[in-house]
């Protein structure tokens, strides 16, 4: 989704899941022209999603700068190193909730 059927101004007319007669145009859900008929803000939508993309990628680069001795964490002002911490210790526990190992006394081998 979604593809996308205009009008003869070449506007967005109706969305679907599928491709269909008149519709076989496909335009990215993030579309600002998707945005915009579905009547959200495209601008504001589209950066927070892009802002938690970054964020994430900024931490991997601060992990792999320490693993690499490039910086300390003690190099960052306290409220950073804190909440990298606690961002940290949050993706972990998350992380330990939906990881399981399968065992040979599991009876699935």
């Amino acid at each position: 989704m979604p593809y996308v059927r205009r009008n003869s101004d070449g506007e967005i007319t109706a969305l679907f899941r599928d491709p269909e007669p008149g519709a076989e145009e496909f335009l990215p859900l993030h579309s600002p022209e998707i945005a915009g008929f579905a009547g959200s803000q495209p601008d504001t939508e589209l950066f927070q999603g892009l802002d938690i993309e970054l964020i994430r990628v900024l931490e991997d680069l601060i992990d792999v700068m320490i693993h690499k001795n490039l910086l300390r964490l003690t190099d960052l002002p306290l409220p950073a190193q804190q909440k990298l911490l606690s961002r940290k210790r949050l993706r972990e526990s998350l992380s330990n909730q939906i990881n399981f190992s399968i065992g040979p006394d599991d009876g699935l081998i």
